[in-house]
Parts: C-alpha cells; structure tokens; sequence
C-alpha cells in the first residue's frame, strides 16, 4: 500500500514522505491516526504543502540547531502549576506545558514530541529537560516548576 505521511512515525518517515507499507498496517493504523493519506496524484500536491509547513518549524543544519541550544541553555523557564501543601501538583507537567512555557519565556517553538521528561514531573522546585533538536544535538534546558 502507498501512503504520504502527514505527520512524524518513527523509522518510517517524515511529514511528506511518500512510503510503501504492508496493507493491514496502512489501513487499520497509520490512516485512522491521522499519520498517513492514501496516495494519489491529487494528494501529491499536499506533500508540497506539508512540506513547506515542515520547513517552517525545522531546524535548518547543524550550526542552526548549536545556535538554537545556546538560546535554549540560556532562557530562564518557568512554568507555573496547580500545587498542594508541600509542593506537590495536582498532576504532573507534560510535555506540551514546557514546549508552551520556553515559548513564553521567549524561546524558538519547539514540537512537544522532541521534548523528553526526567521521567513524570510532579514537584515544585528546579528540574531539567532535555530537548532533541537534532540528531546529534540535545539541548538541557532548566525549569522551575512554581505553585500557582
């Protein structure tokens, strides 16, 4: 079955990839997820689209994503949270809460799914996250999680 991917699936492709899989995994996961479009030639003129959208968020290079590291090491995030007695959230902060918070500490905009969590933040107080911004650059980026 040939698809266009409409979004990221790990070792497969990226948005605007035209890709060849077997039929049950197309149809019964990757289309109803919303992660591929079946293949025609009217759908080619999506990947032109997809692809320019792509180019806008994505790191351009090496060089750009060591200057968009230093930024990141640089900015002073702070994301406030719902907490209890004894700095504890009520839930924890996801991946979509620090992309949104080093945005409005005036960071670049970062994709949720390249942020990774030192496991399930659910404190107040300092903590380090870590963001791919390329595959041999990672950025440590250090957040203070503060009570609402």
């Amino acid at each position: 079955m040939k698809l266009i991917l409409t979004r990221e699936v790990s070792g497969l492709g990226l948005p605007g990839d035209i890709v060849e899989v077997a039929d049950g995994y197309g149809r019964n996961y990757l289309v109803p997820r919303g992660a591929a479009i079946n293949w025609t030639r009217g759908a080619e003129k999506q990947i032109t689209q997809i692809k320019r959208a792509q180019d806008a968020r994505e790191i351009r290079g090496l060089e750009h994503a060591q200057e968009i590291k230093t930024r990141l090491e640089g900015l002073k995030v702070t994301l406030n949270a719902r907490a209890g007695d004894g700095g504890k959230l009520f839930g924890s902060v996801t991946q979509a809460d620090v992309a949104n918070a080093v945005k409005a500490a005036g960071g670049p905009l970062v994709d949720k799914k390249r942020v990774h969590l030192p496991g399930h933040i659910k404190t107040t107080g300092p903590h380090t996250v870590t963001i791919e911004l390329h595959a041999d650059v990672v950025a440590s980026v250090p957040v203070t999680v503060a009570a609402q």
